[in-house]
């Protein structure tokens, strides 16, 4: 029985990306950048990788900047609109809220309402990673194209659950442990392929946009991951979470669904509970094996988790009684059930005001 439901913090290491990390730590693990023989072949390796990543996004490969992951590529994207009004969704993530607002002038606006027209940059991500929500990314990209605005996309959600052709977009970013690949690489596509920004400074890498030795085995890790995940993509359905969903719903009256009634992520399920703490709930389900958490890992306990649950509907007070449950590819329809009937049982024995359930 699969008990990690936290796939939107981070996901396991899938084998095919372990295997290629090893393959090219133990053949390629010459630094690209210097002149010998076998560092010149390191280098095509990479470029190989870039030419594969860009074939799955649908974009360019001169664009593709790699990156240790997505808060990176966020901040290097916003730090070369240091000083510009910038406009982003109110459910952004805080690698994206926190970067805007250091470099730029930000405002937020309703994905779903009117977009600004006098913004330097647009940024909206693919799909919340609270709630699963889809965003009208594809959209908004085109109207930003007719209105002659860049147009940025953090689809770190959405890569590795969802179909990932992004060639609508100006900007995208991404990250790896979203989808099975390592911690410690991601990308960030730029407008085009003669842009130039760069936030870390020292050497002539990625094309002087980045400095510093490229990690090859985390690129050619992350790229594998990705291959082997969009072949199962088509697969995956919300059955499981919507049999979850439907089963918690008749064990807790008055039970919340953020974001039932719109397009979600198929392994997303964030839930106000109807009564105790969201802490109690993690805290004997994590004691029954399950894994589990009370909203996003990179603003837990801060600001940032509760200004996004709460402009997606929750109320101050529900804040405390939120879950979050995100599936992965191997997650069955019974997993969830069984997490369901967890809950059921975590919930009567915090009812009875058991040990531990103060």
């Amino acid at each position: 029985m699969n008990r990690y439901f936290d796939f939107n913090a981070t996901t396991p290491l899938l084998p095919e990306a372990r295997e290629a990390w090893l393959r090219a730590s133990e053949r390629h693990w010459h630094n690209p950048s210097s002149l010998y023989r076998d560092a010149g072949i390191a280098s095509q390796m990479l470029e190989a990788a870039r030419e594969r990543l860009a074939e799955l996004l649908g974009v360019e490969a001169e664009r593709i900047v790699f990156t240790s992951g997505a808060t990176e590529a966020n901040n290097m994207l916003f730090a070369a609109f240091a000083g510009r009004r910038t406009a982003i969704s109110t459910i952004e993530h805080p690698s994206v809220r926190e970067a805007a607002r250091h470099w730029t002038r930000m405002s937020e606006f309703d994905a779903h309402g009117a977009m600004p027209d006098d913004a330097a940059l647009i940024s909206v991500m693919a799909a919340n990673n609270e709630s699963g929500e889809l965003l009208p990314w594809r959209e908004l990209a085109a109207r930003c194209r007719e209105m002659g605005m860049p147009f940025h996309t953090d689809a770190t959600q959405w890569i590795g659950k969802l179909a990932t052709d992004f060639s609508g977009c100006d900007y995208i970013t991404g990250s790896a442990h979203k989808f099975g690949g390592p911690k410690g690489a991601g990308f960030l596509v730029l407008r085009d392929e003669d842009e130039r920004m760069r936030m870390i400074h020292g050497g002539p890498q990625e094309n002087g946009r980045r400095a510093g030795t490229e990690n090859y085995p985390a690129i050619e890790a992350m790229v594998t991951a990705l291959e082997t995940i969009t072949s199962k993509v088509n697969a995956c359905d919300a059955s499981g979470r919507d049999a979850f969903e439907k089963a918690m719903q008749a064990s807790f009256e008055g039970l919340r669904i953020i974001s039932a009634d719109v397009p979600r992520l198929w392994n997303t399920s964030l839930m106000v509970m109807p009564r105790h703490d969201n802490l109690k709930w993690l805290t004997r389900l994590s004691r029954r094996g399950f894994s589990i958490s009370t909203g996003s890992a990179c603003s837990s306990g801060k600001e940032g988790s509760s200004v996004v649950v709460t402009a997606l509907g929750a109320s101050p007070e529900e804040l405390r009684r939120v879950v979050r449950l995100s599936g992965g590819w191997g997650t069955t329809k019974e997993d969830w059930l069984q997490l369901a009937a967890f809950f059921a049982e975590v919930g009567a024995e915090l009812d009875a005001g058991g040990k531990g359930g103060q």
